[in-house]
């Protein structure tokens, strides 16, 4: 006969809570790690000692026992077998059933922190295989320098990739075309040519690229790649690397010449078919600004300011840092070519007139002029001076019996002149001639050789000149088949009609009063180029000849072109004393310099006369330019002395 307790809600809730958890714990034994059994050991034990507590301190008056009598005896139940083992699990003292030793705990803890480990090596090795797999895959993908060493082990280098710094190591054999040639004779479709010049522009979309390469500013073609789709891998790294380039980089292409109509380059009916590209000097990602800007018009940027895509204006200032920028727009790379033809022109009129050219020094003891500033420096501890002008070294050359010779060179003017016609530094065109009468016979020189020069730009520079002209629009220079000038009095009489004040007559001619005459000239006798002779005496240098029948002008004269002075000369006062009075009369003390100057006409001198002419302005003026400074390479005035 077994008899079972009867109990209150309260007590019965407790214990079948107890019971719940302890089965819960039995059944996820299997699938619960060691560590997470023995955390919840705790909690569970304070349950069932709670729940046992509870049930074996009952009142008696809540707990009866039923006496069940004809029955045979029922084996125990779930819940009071798991009360007596509860009991006998709380009240042992000894280690109990579920629990560990502290061996088979470290154990336990040595073989997690294997497993840990192991799970840590094989992370670590997935993870250096995978980076193993990117280095090799990078690798692969890698577009090498290319040591490009002869013509003839060619087959071997990649076909892209950066040239190898030149360093002279070796002659490649290569034979470079010009791009101004390929739509001539010289080539033709089928030709392989290589070409280096500039990275004018590319654009590269999907397995296709089309570049412009750039040669002497304005010489332009077209090249292009297509993926081939025999060489996949060859043709994506081909992609990468042109992907690469960037704009202005001096690049080397290797390519078949293929018939094709391209109104963008100069080249329009050829364009290459790239086999082989390298870098040879990378341009930097980010130019001061774009040749392509710079190459403009003020008409084309002033027209697009009203549009949605404006195109940028470049100060001054920003071209004149930037200068080798700048004279990479084809206009202005022009100019430079027209300044050197210039010198040419000049240096072959005066050559077959039987002149020499001769070389003056730029360091001298004193002041090479009166009435302009000039640069002084220390010379072993004295005072030296950067030349204004060859001027008494070329009226010594004279003395010297080299009767007659030019210079092209260096000019220094410390004048704090912030025009647009001024410079501190350029270069000076000068020459001096004996004469045998009169000065005329060396303004009939100089009219003969501006006239070689201005038929030469047109006849020899027609293309330069037309690339600056569509830049910069002027027409050229108009002048007579004989010398036009005009004279002091009658240059005194337009300007008085055309309503300026001349005072007394005597004073120097301005700007304005230049131009005005520059119109009526041009009205009146159609040229441009004139020139205007019988300068005030006292507005003229000590070295001026005075005018034989009134002392107060002279027998000096400015040569003009388009209304603007671009050359000063006179016949020279080759008369030692009437010299030293002139130079009495101006006030100019005669130190180390001009003593061997005058020196030299007492040991007796031919009479002559010359013309000193600005480089720049010449061309300046003559492609009616806005500022003297696009026809100095580098200009140099009082605000800017470098680059």
């Amino acid at each position: 006969m077994n008899t079972f307790p009867s109990f209150t809600t309260k007590h019965h809730f407790s214990l079948v809570l107890a019971i719940f958890v302890a089965t819960v714990l039995q059944k996820s034994a299997p699938v619960m790690s060691f560590g997470r059994q023995f955390a919840a050991m705790p909690t569970l034990k304070t349950a069932v000692r709670r729940a046992a507590a509870a049930f074996q301190t009952a009142p008696a008056a809540q707990c009866t026992r039923t006496r069940v009598t004809g029955l045979a005896p029922k084996p125990p139940t779930f819940a009071s077998s798991m009360t007596t083992s509860t009991s006998r699990w709380m009240s042992s003292s000894a280690p109990e059933a579920g629990e560990k030793t502290e061996e088979e705990k470290a154990a336990i803890k040595a073989a997690r922190e294997a497993r840990k480990a192991e799970k840590e090596r094989l992370k670590a090795e997935k993870k250096a295989k995978k980076e193993a797999q990117r280095l090799a895959k990078e690798e692969a993908e890698r577009i090498h320098d290319v040591n490009y060493l002869s013509v003839e082990d060619q087959e071997s280098y990649e076909p892209y990739g950066d040239m190898s710094r030149i360093m002279s190591k070796s002659r490649t054999g290569r034979k470079f075309a010009s791009v101004k040639d390929l739509d001539g004779e010289t080539h033709g479709p089928g030709d392989t040519v290589w070409l280096r010049g500039r990275l004018h522009s590319i654009r590269v979309k999907g397995g296709s690229c089309f570049l412009v390469l750039r040669q002497d500013s304005f010489h332009t073609v077209q090249a292009v790649f297509f993926k081939d789709k025999e060489k996949p891998e060859q043709s994506q790294k081909m992609i990468k690397y042109l992907k690469s380039l960037t704009q202005e980089s001096v690049i080397d292409v290797e390519g078949t010449l293929e018939s094709a109509e391209v109104k963008s380059c100069s080249v329009q009916s050829m364009e290459v078919k790239i086999q082989r590209i390298h870098s040879v000097a990378k341009a930097a990602s980010i130019l001061p600004f774009l040749v392509e800007d710079a190459s403009r018009s003020e008409a084309e940027v002033d027209a697009s300011q009203e549009t949605d895509r404006p195109f940028p204006r470049l100060g001054q200032e920003l071209r004149l840092d930037n200068r080798w920028m700048d004279l990479r727009a084809p206009a202005n790379n022009a100019i430079m070519r027209i300044q050197s033809m210039v010198c040419q022109l000049f240096r072959e009129s005066l050559y077959s007139k039987g002149f020499i050219e001769i070389h003056t020094p730029k360091l001298i003891a004193g002041e090479s002029e009166s009435g302009a500033g000039v640069f002084k420096t220390d010379y072993f501890g004295e005072t030296a001076c950067l030349a204004q002008s060859p001027q008494l070294f070329k009226q010594m050359a004279i003395s010297s019996d080299l009767t007659r010779v030019f210079e092209i060179g260096p000019v220094f003017r410390a004048e704090n002149s912030n025009t647009r016609r001024h410079l501190c530094e350029f270069t000076g065109l000068d020459l001096e001639m004996a004469i045998n009468d009169h000065y005329m016979e060396t303004l009939e020189v100089i009219h003969d050789m501006f006239k070689h020069i201005f038929n030469g730009l047109e006849s020899r520079m027609a293309n330069e000149l037309a690339v600056i002209r569509e830049q910069y629009a002027s027409e050229p220079v108009t002048f007579t088949d004989e010398p036009c000038v005009l004279h002091w009095p009658e240059a005194m009489e337009i300007l008085t009609e055309k309503g300026f004040d001349i005072g007394d007559g005597y004073g120097d001619l301005s700007g304005a009063m230049e131009l005005a005459l520059g119109e009526v000239v041009k009205e009146k006798y159609g040229t441009d180029f004139f020139m205007l002779d019988k300068y005030p005496m006292e507005i003229r240098p000590f070295y001026t000849m005075p005018d034989a029948e009134d002392p107060k002008f002279s027998n000096s004269y400015d040569i003009f072109i388009r209304g603007q002075e671009i050359c000063s000369g006179a016949q020279r006062c080759h008369d030692p004393e009437l010299l030293v009075e002139i130079l009495e009369q101006k006030g100019i003390e005669a130190g180390e310099a001009l003593d061997a100057y005058v020196k030299s006409f007492k040991d007796g001198i031919f009479p002559h006369a010359g013309a000193g002419i600005g480089m720049e302005r010449v061309v300046f003026l003559y492609l009616g330019l806005d500022n003297v400074r696009k026809a100095s390479m580098f200009p140099r005035d009082p605000n800017r002395c470098a680059p």
